[in-house]
């Protein structure tokens, strides 16, 4: 009996190691910095205004303005979740639009299905340029949905997009109404 128990504890052992292995695997998907184009900046009090709000978001570490360009320089805390959702908020709840966002996205061997989604943590990404590719390494994307780039160019990229979720940001996704994001590869 007690020798079973031994055996059975070594296997739950075993097993454990390694679905831990798995788990890093599977989260190794991180945003190490975005460019955030800011549009209807008209002064340097707009642009002290954005930076601030976006500021207050636990998951950047720096916001640096580039006032020539209305680009934000974002870089984001290792390993924090980000929420692109809530850095077009704070843009707004400054009083401007997000014109554009590209990233540098890290993934580790994601990839991308023949529709060209892939799910990484607990993000959902659609790419339109890119399927049956898998992902390694750091690859920089824009975010193509609504309220990311200009409305003209969102009509424009609508008509190439092929996502059911692509006017409303959303889809069933493993039985679970999820945020999708849109993006193309650089």
């Amino acid at each position: 009996m007690f020798i079973l128990i031994q055996k059975i504890m070594k296997t739950i052992k075993i097993l454990s190691i390694i679905m831990l292995l798995f788990a890093v695997k599977v989260s190794a998907q991180q945003i190490a910095t975005a460019n955030l184009q800011v549009t209807g900046l008209t002064c340097s009090m707009c642009s002290n205004a954005t930076q601030k709000s976006l500021e207050t978001l636990s998951f950047i570490n720096t916001v640096k303005p580039d006032l020539n360009k209305n680009i934000f320089v974002l870089t984001f805390k290792n390993g924090a979740d980000i929420n692109l959702d809530l850095v077009r908020k704070k843009v707004q709840d400054a009083g401007f639009s997000v014109g554009g966002l590209t990233a540098d996205f890290t993934f580790n061997q994601v990839k991308i299905d023949d529709k060209g989604q892939a799910i990484v943590g607990g993000n959902v990404y659609r790419f339109i340029n890119a399927k049956n590719k898998t992902l390694n390494g750091t690859v920089k994307a824009s975010v193509v949905d609504k309220n990311f780039i200009s409305g003209s160019a969102f009509k424009k990229q609508s008509t190439s997009a092929n996502s059911d979720a692509y006017a409303s940001g959303t889809a069933v996704v493993n039985g679970k109404k999820t945020r999708v994001y849109h993006l193309i590869l650089s």
